[in-house]
């Protein structure tokens, strides 16, 4: 058999979890995202939740295509493009029975992912304890262990804290600041000046605290509540950052191909990935 012949599915289709489902289709696996109706991830031009809204996205080079029923969806595994499926009844791992699960929702919290659920299951951050809920975690946080697989235990406490970037930190990222539905009043990858309005929730406006480039924004319409991350400002000012994986994405992702060969025997024996004759 093939690394092609083993399904993997990524719970969540924001950043990371793009990143993740990215190298693992550059590295020859089978891959399905599963996302909410109306998904909340914010750099929208490397996330593959987007197809659901546009009906298809393409990060550097991956197309991800939103498809109405998972079955249907693996027609497009079969020319290397990426399946999303809103999971309304939250039965697709039931339906489809992957060999790999890997939550990518970065909840920080338990959802109700089993280890049950899959050979391997991977949880990504923390909300996650490996032996318990999932078999193995990755650590997501900034810092020496980004990236590092955890067989026991989990991941580093989340710090509430955004990584800072050119000496910005909270300013950076934007929050709604009531609830209601949200409104983009600029273009990922715009440049902005301090005071320039970028987004509105009921008419309260957010604005630019530093010059930057509008890195991530939510969809708009999309209903949020006060306090909830909308956007992210690039003090860095480079657009083209806008539309690429992060090193940070990357970085988990290795760590999730880490976790599926360390635990090959628990999904697929080497033996069976090589053609015979080969």
């Amino acid at each position: 058999m093939r690394l092609s012949d083993y399904l993997v599915l990524v719970r969540g289709g924001g950043d990371l979890g793009t990143g993740v489902a990215h190298r693992l289709v550059r590295s020859g696996l089978t891959v399905m995202v599963t996302e909410l109706a109306q998904p909340v991830a914010v750099r929208r031009t490397v996330s593959f939740a987007e197809a659901v809204y546009a009906g298809q996205i393409t990060v550097e080079g991956v197309t991800a295509r939103l498809a109405n029923d998972p079955m249907l969806g693996m027609a497009f595994t079969a020319v290397g493009e990426v399946p999303v499926i809103v999971d309304l009844a939250d039965d697709v791992i039931d339906r489809m029975r992957p060999s790999v699960v890997v939550d990518a929702r970065l909840a920080k919290r338990s959802l109700g992912t089993r280890r049950e659920d899959a050979p391997l299951v991977i949880g990504l951050g923390p909300g996650f304890t490996a032996g318990e809920d999932c078999h193995a975690v990755v650590e997501t946080n900034r810092g020496h262990n980004l990236g590092r697989v955890y067989w026991e235990g989990g991941a580093e406490a989340d710090t509430g804290l955004p990584e800072p970037v050119l000496g910005q930190a909270g300013q950076r990222v934007l929050r709604a600041p009531a609830d209601g539905l949200f409104q983009g009043h600029t273009a990922i990858g715009q440049a902005a000046q301090p005071g320039d309005v970028l987004a509105s929730v009921e008419n309260q406006v957010i604005v630019a605290q530093f010059a930057g480039v509008v890195r991530g924004l939510l969809h708009d319409g999309v209903p949020v509540t006060a306090g909830m991350k909308v956007g992210d400002l690039d003090p860095r000012g480079k657009p083209e950052l806008c539309f690429l994986i992060s090193d940070k994405a990357r970085a988990i992702g290795g760590g999730v191909l880490e976790a599926m060969l360390g635990g090959m025997d628990l999904w697929g024996k080497a033996e069976d990935l090589i053609d015979e004759g080969e």
